[in-house]
């Protein structure tokens, strides 16, 4: 069997074509990747502070919830992948639906490590954080992480 690439008895060549390549491919890939997590974060949003707060997970599939607070009203409104849930019952709903596509893509059935990131105003009442933990809890997610800062 003919090998391609030398003359026979000198050294291989390296080809840099195809690592051109696959250099290209990756950083497609990984610039869909960090644009699709950047989606779900709401820069409007003023995290707490917690001086203990550590780095997050990002192996997991997750949901984030983004509670925004309407000081004046004094209502939350909550956020979901952009889209803006009316109510706890379409949270929820949203929620279970979250969880249903997160454990197709990543376990294709029951998935323990799914779980939902709230990402509350600083401001917001703590009501509408407990709120959006009983939609997750409600929507069968058993891990839930609160979002926040480590200093301003």
């Amino acid at each position: 069997m003919a090998g391609g690439g030398g003359g026979g008895k000198g050294e291989p060549e390296f080809q840099v074509a195809p690592m051109i390549d696959v250099l290209l491919v990756l950083l497609i890939f990984f610039m869909s990747i960090t644009s699709a997590q950047v989606l779900k974060v709401d820069k409007s949003i003023t995290l707490p502070i917690a001086p203990n707060a550590i780095k997050k997970d990002t192996s997991r599939s997750e949901a984030v919830v983004n509670v925004r607070w309407d000081e004046a009203a004094k209502k939350a409104t909550y956020v979901m992948d952009d889209r803006v849930i009316p109510t706890l019952d379409d949270l929820t709903k949203a929620l279970a639906d979250a969880k249903k596509i997160g454990e197709t893509k990543v376990s294709k059935g029951p998935n323990p490590a799914f779980r939902c990131v709230i990402r509350g105003e600083r401001t917001a009442m703590a009501k509408s954080i407990t709120a959006a933990m009983n939609a997750a809890a409600a929507a069968g997610i058993g891990e839930i992480a609160i979002s926040a800062v480590n200093r301003d």
